[in-house]
């Protein structure tokens, strides 16, 4: 009896041993799933998308290729596809289907090992967000126990929605719209039977049924579907049989990368993080919409150009470039070229600072020193090879004028005259320009006047400030954004660029003036294109190789839009430099502008604002005049001289008449436009030697003189 009753006790103990452990183990599966469930993978990643205002993608970041959408936008008949395959008794079952369990546990008995799954949907979901493809114990039991917290938590139609979008289709995509888009190219919401079958029966195999791949075993399986459609009485018999006819319809429309694209995708990219503090995980992931501001053709002609070896030239491979485009009206990034062959990630060389040799002079000396009052184009400085601070320029070829104007400095890019109006308006007063253009420089010395800076400044900084003399004096910052939507396609960002006022119009549209005759005439007259366009070239020696450049610059604009070329290797030492100096980024530019004035028609010339006078032309004085004098009776009463010289083309140039004196020579009169004097009443007695001088009224400064004439009764020579 004693031992009956033990017994009976050690069993009953048992028991509620046992029942205590399942009591425990069931609340660990139904209260677990807390556990195993990351909130942050409930939010799917999806694809932002870089596009053209025309609604072209030029680009997508992504980690998983998706287009999340609502369950309401896919059709009924979708979804039916899906659960009647993958999940029959989804609405009937709370995250786990024991009907199911029990049939795979038998056969996995059998089989002794995991051969058969019994995953709903829920328990899908939960194993493709927040665990692995392992197949053990311990895997489906974290998945149960998932499942069923999302159940508790979530809807069915929820639980429907978040599977359709997180499934994964075969070639890269995610997702029952990217998937529609690509293998149908529409939106899911207008699946039909047939498609919406068809992708459905990919998710047991998305490698093994692609249509793309195996069209015959995707259609057997999209009928497999249908059947099962049918038994789940979704659809009738004769839909059924409809939808078996029909072909798979497929219009595959796989992205492709565009080269031509990268650099600027890259600038975006650069842009959303500087601006809007988006980094590229959180772009991969998010879903936004951006809007570029990218002018396709100008993009497409500036790679095609990047292409061409003739633009490039080196010692050796590797030469790189890189080319940046603004509309000058708005401040908008129209092209980008981040460098030969670029692609997405690596140097992004329209933001790299490089040393900008004599472009920066109209930004650094020029356009500030007109800006105090006491210079304009025409104002004379000194050109001489002399130690300024014991800083020391000299003049690319050797020749110094003396003195010389803006005007003619600026488009023969002379170095001594450009440091000494450096050194004569002040660096502080030159650094504080740049700093009002976004370029501030640490750099203190003299050499600032011809771009010898110790960082440099960037493609797109260069193409921002010159953009201000093409805008009447006025600075914008460059943008390449122009606006911005989360995924649900509200926007949270638009361009909003600030507008700074650097220049007076004024000394903006003599800038543009000049600028131009030095494309014209001056150091950026190399290549052609016929239309209106202004600029200065740059350039910097090479530290390793006397003789030879290191970095070749054009910064300019057109009446539409502003631009920035730069030549040169990314790592320069000996075995590496260029050789051609800034005739070669001027080439390049220029042809780039002649393939897009043959698409469509740029501009001839630049408007002169209301606001601002017009800039004369230079006046270039005779330097070989020859001079002939005589005499004449001007009726009875008295005798008259007369000097004629050298005609001149030019009627703006005013002739200065002198006669030689002891001592001090005599100016005794003047012409304008003309060629000829007349001295009257001429002494009977006479005898004077004459000279004539070209003098400049733009320029306050006399040329060189002419041959000197004898005036006498009896002889003139």
């Amino acid at each position: 009896m004693d031992k009956t009753m033990k017994r009976l006790k050690w069993l009953l103990l048992s028991l509620l041993f046992l029942l205590v452990i399942g009591i425990i183990g069931y609340a660990v599966i139904l209260f677990g799933g807390r556990f195993v469930v990351d909130e942050d993978d409930l939010i799917l990643d999806a694809t932002t998308t870089l596009e053209t205002r025309n609604g072209e993608v030029i680009g997508k970041l992504y980690h998983e290729n998706r287009i999340p959408v609502t369950l309401e936008s896919i059709p009924d008949h979708v979804q039916e596809a899906f659960i009647a395959t993958e999940d029959r008794r989804f609405y009937d079952h709370a995250g786990i289907d024991f009907q199911s369990i029990a049939r795979a546990v038998y056969r996995d008995i059998i089989a002794m090992d995991k051969v058969e799954g019994a995953s709903t949907i829920t328990q899908q979901l939960a194993k493709n967000l927040f665990l692995t493809n392992d197949k053990t114990w311990m895997r489906k039991t974290k998945e149960a126990m998932a499942a069923i917290h999302l159940e508790r938590r979530f809807s069915k139609n929820k639980i429907l929605e978040l599977y359709l979008n997180e499934v994964y289709f075969g070639h890269g995509v995610y997702g029952i719209e990217a998937a529609s888009r690509m293998y149908f190219n529409k939106s899911a919401q207008d699946l039909t039977l047939s498609e919406g079958a068809l992708l459905a029966g990919l998710v047991k195999a998305p490698n093994g049924y692609s249509p793309i791949r195996h069209p015959k075993k995707a259609e057997t399986r999209r009928n497999v579907v249908l059947e099962a459609m049918e038994d789940t009485e979704n659809i009738a018999t004769q839909k059924r049989m409809q939808a078996q006819g029909r072909t798979l319809g497929l219009n595959i429309q796989t992205y492709e990368p565009k080269p031509w694209a990268a650099g600027f995708i890259d600038l975006a990219v650069q842009k959303a993080a500087d601006r809007y503090h988006l980094s590229m995980d959180e772009l991969q992931r998010g879903g936004y919409r951006i809007v570029v501001t990218v002018h396709p053709e100008a993009q497409k002609i500036a790679y095609r150009q990047f292409q061409n070896d003739s633009h490039f030239p080196g010692n050796t491979d590797g030469v790189q470039g890189a080319f940046v485009m603004l509309d000058q009206q708005s401040g908008e990034v129209a092209a980008a070229m981040s460098g030969r062959n670029y692609e997405f990630g690596n140097l992004n060389r329209v933001t790299v600072k490089r040393q900008p040799g004599s472009a920066i002079k109209p930004l650094a000396v020029y356009g500030p020193a007109m800006m105090t009052g006491n210079y304009d184009p025409y104002s004379l400085i000194q050109d001489k090879k002399q130690a300024i601070d014991g800083y020391t320029p000299t003049n690319y070829d050797g020749q110094y004028a003396g003195s010389v104007s803006i005007y003619q400095a600026l488009i023969e890019s002379k170095n001594a005259a450009a440091v000494w109006l450096l050194n004569d308006i002040g660096i502080p007063y030159a650094k504080d320009y740049l700093n009002q253009l976004g370029m501030p420089i640490q750099d203190d010395g003299l050499a600032i006047a011809l771009g010898g800076l110790s960082e440099g400044v960037t493609p797109l900084k260069m193409a921002q400030s010159y953009r201000a003399f093409a805008n009447s004096g006025k600075t914008i910052d460059a943008f390449a954004i122009e606006k911005m939507m989360n995924r649900d396609d509200e926007v949270i960002h638009q361009a909003d660029p600030e507008t700074t006022s650097v220049f007076r119009p004024q000394v903006a549209w003599n800038m543009t003036r000049m600028l131009s005759s030095a494309v014209a005439d001056g150091t950026a007259s190399a290549g052609h294109y016929s239309k209106a366009l202004a600029g200065k070239t740059g350039s910097t020696q090479h530290p390793h190789v006397e003789g030879a450049v290191k970095d070749a610059w054009f910064a300019g604009f057109t009446p539409k839009y502003a631009m920035a070329t730069w030549i040169g290797y990314d790592t320069s030492d000996k075995t590496h430099y260029l050789t051609t100096g800034s005739e070669a980024p001027t080439r390049l530019t220029k042809a780039i502008l002649s393939e897009m004035n043959n698409q469509t028609p740029l501009t001839a010339s630049f408007d002169k604002p209301a606001n601002v006078s017009d800039l004369p032309e230079p006046i270039d004085l005779p330097t070989n005049i020859t001079l002939h004098g005589n005499h004449s009776f001007g009726g009875l009463s008295f005798l008259k001289g007369t000097l004629e010289w050298t005609e001149s083309a030019d009627d703006r140039i005013v002739y200065r008449i002198y006669r030689e004196e002891d001592g001090s020579d005599e100016q005794i009169g003047k012409v304008k436009g003309d060629n000829e004097y007349t001295i009257k009443p001429f002494p009977f007695f006479d005898s004077s030697r004459y000279y004539v001088v070209p003098y400049n009224p733009l320029t306050d400064k006399e040329g060189k003189k002419s041959n000197t004439v004898k005036l006498s009764l009896n002889k003139t020579k």
